[in-house]
């Protein structure tokens, strides 16, 4: 199905980029299958000819025209005027997967005013190497087979979750915006060992293992967060020292406020861009 099916990126970012680069190397898609277009920015559509050998247009119309899937990977403050200006070209008879954070399926159907299906995705960041915790759900007009559609096309940069569109603020406090939390910690681990004498280079290998080794470990193991770590301490012992530290600054409350206050963040940009595009 997928080898049938013109996917138009409007928009050519670096998230465009990641898709682009995920559904090429997945050998799921053609070079043929795959149309990027921006407003003016000739140079980066020639980057992507140059790099994916996928064809590149500042021509909507054209862009459009046989476009079965079409993916909005503009920046939010940019989507009210990018669906007021290809209206005229889209139907509904093609699916619209958007990856705009904040972004409503309802605030698109009511801008466009048709009932054409809609994908909402949000991705994040390590979506450029192939390993994004992807998150999809579906608007009013979308079904089961545009989900299927949506999902092997997000299954090429990583996993995919199916939610409710409602738990899409959640999923941006958490994993949209999870890999900036993680770099912060690395941050600190690095500033700790370089002052506990450790080399750069040493420091950085040693936290990158033990963060891949954690991971690996929540994802091979049935056995809770909680139950790991405490088979990691010993009474009276280094790890049982430092996490009181971690427990005297609240360390786990303010995890938890970080992303309780990126989730709601979500929520207000919505509202913010919804007030936008009614203007429209």
């Amino acid at each position: 199905m997928n080898k049938k099916l013109t996917y138009t990126f409007i928009g050519a970012g670096s998230m465009a980029e990641a898709m682009v680069a995920g559904m090429l190397k997945s050998k799921l898609f053609e070079k043929k299958q795959v149309i990027v277009t921006n407003r003016s920015d000739t140079e980066r559509l020639q980057y992507f000819k140059q790099q994916y050998g996928v064809y590149g247009t500042h021509n909507q119309a054209e862009a459009l025209k046989n476009a079965d899937v079409i993916i909005l990977a503009m920046k939010p403050k940019d989507v009210a005027v990018a669906l007021d200006e290809i209206k005229p070209y889209i139907t509904e008879k093609q699916l619209l997967i958007s990856v705009i954070a904040g972004v409503s399926t309802k605030s698109m159907e009511d801008l466009l005013g048709i009932h054409i299906p809609i994908i909402r995705a949000m991705p994040n960041t390590s979506a450029t190497i192939g390993q994004s915790a992807t998150a999809i759900s579906q608007g009013t007009y979308a079904n089961e087979g545009h989900e299927t559609i949506a999902e092997t096309l997000f299954l090429t940069i990583g996993t995919v979750s199916i939610v409710n569109e409602e738990d899409l603020h959640a999923v941006t406090g958490l994993s949209g915006s999870g890999p900036a939390y993680i770099y912060y910690l690395v941050e600190a681990m690095e500033k700790a060992a370089v002052d506990l004498g450790l080399a750069k280079d040493v420091s950085k290998e040693l936290i990158l293992q033990t963060l891949i080794g954690a991971a690996e470990m929540l994802k091979s193991s049935p056995k809770q967060p909680a139950t790991l770590r405490k088979e990691v301490m010993s009474p009276g012992g280094t790890t049982e020292a430092g996490l009181k530290v971690l427990e005297q600054y609240n360390y786990q409350e303010a995890m938890i406020q970080c992303i309780k206050r990126a989730a709601t963040r979500s929520q207000e940009l919505g509202v913010e861009i919804d007030a936008i595009m009614l203007k429209q």
